[in-house]
C-alpha cells in the first residue's frame, strides 16, 4: 500500500502557524517579487480569488475583504517542509519526497500486522502537533490511486477527517467515476481537452480505453497511468535526482543600457549557479546566457539566448563566469534597454561521474579555492566573498513588501513570549 501525505495550502498554513489569529481569515501568499497568488486559504477561494491572480489586478478585492497578504518566505517554508519529512521518515524507510509539501510512503509487507488507517491518523496528529501543519492522507495500492484518495480526502475534510483509503474494487470504481478527467494526476489541460474530444470525461472513462489505442494516440506514460488507476502498481518510488539544469534569472529594477551593468549581473548569476552545483555535488558542461528587453515598453524588442560548450565539467565560479561573459559579448546589442537576464547551466553530472578532457582541464587549484569561498560565506555571511568582477555592494533583492519573519531559521526573528502577562 502507498500513502500520499500532502500538506493543506502549504504556504498559507506555514504562515498561520506563527500567526494563529488569521486561522479563519482569508490568506494569500504571493510569488517572487509579489507578482501573483500562489497559495490561498479556503476563505480566500470562497471570495473569488483565483490561483495565479496578479496582485495589481486584484488589489481592490484584497482590500475589500481584508485579505491577509504574505510575500513568499522560502526559507521558512523549506524548514517547515524538512520538519514534516523528518516525521514521515520515522514511519517507513520507503519514502519519495514528491514536492516541498507532499511525499509518497510505501508500506510494503506491513499489511498483515499494521492498521494503516490508524497509522495515517497518527501521522496526521503528530504533524499537526509537532509542526502545526494540517495534512491530508490518501491510502491506496498504487501511487496514482493514492493521489485520487488524497484528492477525495481534501474535498471532504469534515466527513473523512483528512484521510481516505481505497482498499476495495467498489471504492476504486466509485472514486474514478466521480473524479473528472482534468483532475487526474498527470493529465494536463491540453491532454484533458483531447480526451474530452473522444468522450472521456472521468478517470473511469480513461481506464476503459484500449491499451493499443492509448499507445497509438498518446504514449507509454498514459498507458502506465491507466494501469495504475486500474490497481496495478507500475510506478515505483523514486530517489531524489540531480537536477538536469540549474538556472538563475532575474529582472532588473530599472531598464538598463549599460553593458558593464549587465555584465556584472551575468557574472553574479553564473556564480550563483556554480554555488548551486556545488551544493548538490555536481558539475556542468554547458552554459546558456539569456538577455531580454522590456516587453511592456514600446521600444525595440530583443531577446536572445546563446549556449556554449565548456571544454571540461566544472562548478567553479571563475570558469562559469568566464564563459558567461564570452556568451554575453556575442549576444549583447548596444543601444537597447534590457530588463532581464539569466544563466542556465546544463549537461550536469554527479561528482562521481565527472567527465575529463584529454587536452583541456581546469586549474587544479579551483576546487580548494571554491571550498574555501563556500566555507567563508557560511561563516561570515552569504556572498561576502566575491569575484573581483562582481559589485561588492550590489545584492539582488526581491520585492517582498509583505514578508513574514524567518521564525525557525533566524535567531533574531524568533517569536518572543511575554511571561509577565497575567
Amino acid at each position: 500500500m502507498y500513502a500520499l501525505v500532502d500538506c493543506n495550502n502549504f504556504y498559507v498554513s506555514c504562515e498561520r502557524v506563527f500567526k494563529p489569529s488569521i486561522k479563519t481569515q482569508p490568506v494569500i501568499v504571493l510569488s517572487n517579487n509579489d507578482g501573483c497568488v500562489i497559495s490561498r486559504s479556503e476563505e480566500a477561494k470562497k471570495i473569488g480569488i483565483p490561483m495565479g491572480a496578479p496582485y495589481f489586478q486584484y488589489h481592490s478585492l484584497f482590500r475589500k475583504h481584508n485579505v491577509n497578504i504574505f510575500s513568499s518566505n522560502y526559507a521558512l517554508y523549506a524548514d517547515m517542509s524538512e520538519r514534516v519529512m523528518n516525521i514521515l521518515q520515522t514511519y517507513t524507510p520507503d519514502m519519495e519526497i514528491y514536492s516541498i509539501d507532499e511525499a509518497f510512503l510505501q508500506f510494503k509487507g506491513y499489511e498483515n500486522y499494521l492498521d494503516l488507517e490508524k497509522t495515517a491518523f497518527q501521522i496526521r496528529k503528530q504533524i499537526l502537533k509537532g509542526v502545526g501543519l494540517p495534512v491530508c492522507i490518501g491510502l491506496a495500492p498504487t501511487k496514482a490511486l493514492a493521489k485520487v484518495a488524497n484528492y477525495i480526502a481534501k474535498k471532504f475534510p469534515l466527513e473523512l477527517n483528512g484521510i481516505y483509503k481505497i482498499d476495495s474494487e467498489e471504492k476504486r470504481i466509485k472514486a474514478l467515476k466521480w473524479l473528472k478527467i482534468e483532475d487526474v494526476w498527470g493529465i494536463g489541460k491540453r491532454l484533458a481537452e483531447r480526451l474530452k474530444f473522444i468522450n472521456i470525461y472521468t478517470a473511469f472513462d480513461f481506464t476503459q480505453l484500449n491499451d493499443k489505442f492509448i499507445l497509438k494516440e498518446f504514449s507509454i506514460v498514459e498507458l502506465r497511468l491507466k494501469k495504475e488507476l486500474q490497481g496495478e502498481s507500475v510506478l515505483k518510488l523514486e530517489d531524489i535526482k540531480t537536477k538536469k539544469n540549474i538556472a538563475t534569472t532575474r529582472s532588473f529594477e530599472n531598464d538598463e543600457e549599460d553593458y558593464k551593468f549587465v555584465k556584472e549581473r551575468i557574472i553574479t548569476f553564473a556564480v550563483s549557479c556554480a554555488e548551486k552545483l556545488r551544493k548538490q555535488r555536481s558539475f556542468a558542461e554547458l552554459i546558456s546566457v539569456y538577455i531580454q528587453t522590456n516587453p511592456q515598453k514600446e521600444t525595440q524588442q530583443y531577446r536572445r539566448t546563446i549556449t556554449l560548450n565548456i571544454p571540461y565539467a566544472t562548478n567553479s565560479n571563475i570558469t562559469l563566469a568566464k564563459y558567461a561573459v564570452i556568451g554575453l559579448k556575442q549576444i549583447f546589442k548596444e543601444g537597447l534597454y534590457y530588463k532581464k537576464a539569466g544563466i542556465i547551466v546544463s549537461g550536469i553530472s554527479n561528482e562521481n561521474h565527472k567527465q575529463f578532457n584529454i587536452f583541456h582541464n581546469e586549474d587544479n587549484r579551483h576546487p580548494a579555492l571554491m571550498k574555501t569561498i563556500d566555507d567563508l560565506n557560511i561563516k561570515i555571511g552569504e556572498t561576502k566573498v566575491k569575484l573581483a568582477a562582481q559589485d561588492l555592494e550590489k545584492t539582488w533583492k526581491m520585492r517582498q513588501k509583505h514578508l513574514s519573519n524567518n521564525y525557525t531559521t533566524n535567531i533574531h526573528q524568533l517569536i518572543e513570549i511575554d511571561l509577565n502577562i497575567a
